[in-house]
């Protein structure tokens, strides 16, 4: 794929430089099969400058830097987000308790409760920061929108958040069908849904407008 991605846009490289327009480079590789979208990122590659030679556009590349902050960023939002789930599982557990539990089920609520207290606390302020700190840099320079690592753990997450969300509603049926749906169960369903499916559309609605600019 590398290969072929290079040849094309040699190819267009070289019919720039030839003074054939864009378009007529468009239709030339359109006949001879190449899809659109190829054509379209190979074309793109290029400023439309009035300059002797074709001047190439800066492309996207994967930093460290930008690795570190984008990998700070997702993970404390996946730390944050099930600890609050499980947080809100524990507050759900006390209100609604489950007649078969064990004697130490209040302790193990405490213990729950204190430390996914603690992991919210800590985990969503950092997430915040990072995002408000990595949105002031993208207002700088728009370019690093298009950062490798963003778009790989953006896709990650719509990924992890519609594969919960899919579970979540598996899980809902499955016990509908069986007739097991109290109320407990129908809340913890909830949160979840709740929680990955305000990172999908969030992230998903982030893309769109990507894509739109």
């Amino acid at each position: 794929m590398a290969t072929e991605v290079q040849q094309l846009e040699s190819f267009v490289k070289e019919a720039l430089q030839s003074r054939n327009s864009k378009g007529d480079i468009a239709k030339a590789l359109e006949s001879a099969g190449w899809p659109g979208a190829q054509i379209a990122n190979a074309l793109d590659a290029f400023a439309d400058t009035a300059f002797p030679v074709p001047v190439p556009k800066p492309r996207p590349s994967l930093s460290a830097r930008d690795a570190f902050l984008y990998l700070v960023l997702f993970s404390t939002l996946y730390y944050g987000a099930w600890n609050l789930g499980s947080l809100l599982f524990s507050f759900i557990d006390r209100a609604f308790p489950d007649p078969a539990g064990g004697g130490f089920a209040g302790y193990l609520f405490d213990e729950r409760q204190r430390w996914s207290t603690a992991a919210v606390i800590i985990a969503f302020p950092v997430f915040f920061f990072m995002a408000r700190y990595i949105a002031r840099q993208i207002q700088l320079n728009p370019f690093k929108r298009l950062s490798p690592a963003r778009r790989w753990l953006t896709y990650l997450t719509l990924f992890v958040a519609s594969a919960t969300l899919l579970g979540d509603t598996t899980t809902l049926i499955f016990n509908l069908l069986g007739g097991e749906l109290t109320v407990r169960f129908t809340l913890k369903v909830l949160v979840v849904a709740a929680i990955a499916g305000s990172a999908f559309a969030y992230y998903l609605l982030d893309l769109r407008k990507e894509e739109n600019e």
